[in-house]
């Protein structure tokens, strides 16, 4: 009796054993279906949300387009309306033209607006600045000279220095001038250039400024106030060897091509 009971025993304990072993696989497909059911899903409202988010990205590009298409539309009459505005009026008065003249540049004035423009400002265009012919100014009669020595300027290492001297003696204004019949002041002024290629071609860039009269005027001096003195005409020069832009000197790297751009403006290159 008892190696049955022993045998019973085991008996029981395999068929427990068993069973146990079921539960355990059957809870294991149980959870492999709902991990399938949940990554279907998953995979089926990341599908809706793309749809949804294609839809509403669709709709702001057409937005984007009409926008787009709206301001093209809005540029292209306003351009229209302008070009329209430039043939029928004159910039100046935007009157009707009374006896049009169109510059080189394309830009058309009446033609006693332009001549009293030129009276002003000198032949330069009133829109885009353009010179259209040669500029003279009111300089008083005087000198410009120049020599060339070995010392460098700040900057200019290797080269030496143009020593240039204008000399304007006072005299009375003319018609051109302020005050007509009244007096000027006179003066003698240096500048300094470095002796390269450059250098040497704003020498000669200065000459043909000095030849037509636009390197000094007559006016208010900026350093004592006083009225009715030979004055800088707003082309920069060097009036010191050293110290800086700040002291009107070297070392300037942009200065050569900061002269020639302000001598351009005026009609000289």
């Amino acid at each position: 009796s008892l190696l049955c009971l022993n045998m019973r025993y085991k008996w029981t304990a395999l068929q427990i054993e068993e069973k146990r072993r079921k539960v355990a696989k059957t809870s294991a497909e149980d959870l492999n279906t709902k991990d399938k059911c949940g990554l279907e899903v998953k995979s089926s409202n990341r599908q809706g949300d793309s749809d949804l988010g294609n839809y509403f990205q669709s709709l702001l590009q057409q937005k984007r387009d009409s926008r787009a298409d709206l301001q093209n539309s809005i540029k292209t009459s306003t351009r229209q309306f302008l070009e329209d505005s430039k043939d029928d009026s004159c910039s100046i008065c935007l009157s009707d033209f009374i006896n049009k003249k169109q510059l080189k540049c394309k830009h058309a004035f009446c033609e006693g607006c332009l001549q009293n423009a030129i009276k002003t400002c000198g032949p330069i265009c009133p829109i885009c600045k353009d010179v259209f012919g040669v500029m003279k100014g009111n300089q008083p009669d005087g000198t410009m000279t120049w020599n060339k020595y070995p010392l460098s300027l700040p900057g200019f290492p290797y080269n030496g220095h143009i020593l240039i001297t204008y000399d304007i003696p006072s005299g009375k204004q003319t018609e051109d001038h302020p005050e007509p019949g009244q007096y000027y002041g006179g003066t003698t002024r240096i500048a300094y250039l470095p002796d390269n290629k450059e250098g040497n071609e704003v020498l000669l860039l200065l000459k043909k400024a000095f030849d037509q009269k636009l390197i000094f005027t007559v006016g208010t001096s900026r350093t004592t106030g006083m009225d009715n003195m030979v004055t800088w005409n707003d082309i920069n020069h060097k009036t010191s060897m050293t110290g800086g832009p700040q002291c009107f000197g070297y070392p300037d790297e942009n200065y050569l091509s900061r002269v020639k751009e302000q001598l351009k403006a005026k009609g000289i290159q």
